[in-house]
């Protein structure tokens, strides 16, 4: 080679390596993070257009929290029947099933708590107070998966029929034995240490704030004319009479653009 003959700079040959780079990445990952690096380094390359994305019909808006991450379909299907039996829908408003309860158990199942992440887990373990909450050597995400299926079970040796399947007042009388804990027990467990689990965390998810998957659309709160997450009651805080206010929630005090 002769020794006159220029070198190209090496910025231009890392320049045509990214237009090479882009030409072959950029169909892979239209407007992804590698596709704006690329595009971003590429003097004069004119940016493709990219597809508006897809928007939901007002009033068909998607609920993102009504989703599993923990039970399986089934198990699912048992949890709001059973909560829907617990805190059903009447005259004065929507039940568990309408309220998305069994999302709420299963957002807590998949949760630390579920897992017992903050619990001292190795044993011994003796037989607790009543005093003493919960001290079973079960995580509380494997004792509730037990005692679905043992709730089932039971539904389908004295009914015939799945748990989720049985007429109200047949669910009602599998409940009052698990509550009662003398007929069924759960590998040693008594069933009713199942049962007050299911009856709190219904509870909880009927009333709990709907960031955590249950009180769809505030419906909990507004049976109970409870006003939420507000942020100051100062103009209402001196009057005598009662004032019903819009509740708010978590997800409210967020800034939207």
């Amino acid at each position: 080679m002769a020794e006159n003959q220029t070198k190209p700079p090496k910025d231009a040959s890392r320049r045509n390596f990214l237009k090479v780079s882009g030409a072959a990445l950029g169909g892979l990952v239209a407007g992804g993070v590698i596709g704006g690096i690329v595009g971003g380094n590429m003097k004069g390359a004119t940016k493709p257009e990219q597809a508006a994305p897809e928007t939901q019909p007002a009033g068909n808006a998607k609920d993102y929290n009504q989703a599993p991450m923990f039970f399986n379909q089934e198990q699912l299907r048992i949890t709001e029947a059973a909560a829907e039996r617990i805190f059903p829908k009447d005259e004065l408003g929507p039940g568990a099933k309408e309220l998305g309860v069994a999302y709420y158990i299963d957002h807590q199942m998949a949760s630390q708590w579920g897992l017992n992440a903050k619990d001292y887990m190795m044993g011994p373990f003796y037989k607790a107070e009543v005093t003493q909450g919960y001290q079973d050597s079960y995580k509380r995400n494997e004792l509730f998966v037990m005692g679905l299926q043992v709730l089932n079970d039971h539904s389908s040796k004295k009914y015939q029929k799945a748990f989720a399947d049985l007429a109200a007042g047949e669910q009602d009388e599998v409940l009052t034995a698990f509550e009662k804990g003398k007929e069924v027990q759960l590998n040693g467990v008594p069933s009713s240490t199942f049962f007050e689990m299911l009856r709190t965390l219904t509870i909880e998810g009927v009333y709990s704030d709907p960031l955590y998957g249950g009180n769809k659309n505030m419906g909990g709160w507004k049976m109970r004319k409870y006003p939420g997450d507000q942020m100051s009651y100062m103009t209402i805080i001196d009057k005598n009479e009662f004032v019903t206010m819009e509740p708010l929630s978590l997800h409210d005090h967020l800034k939207h653009s």
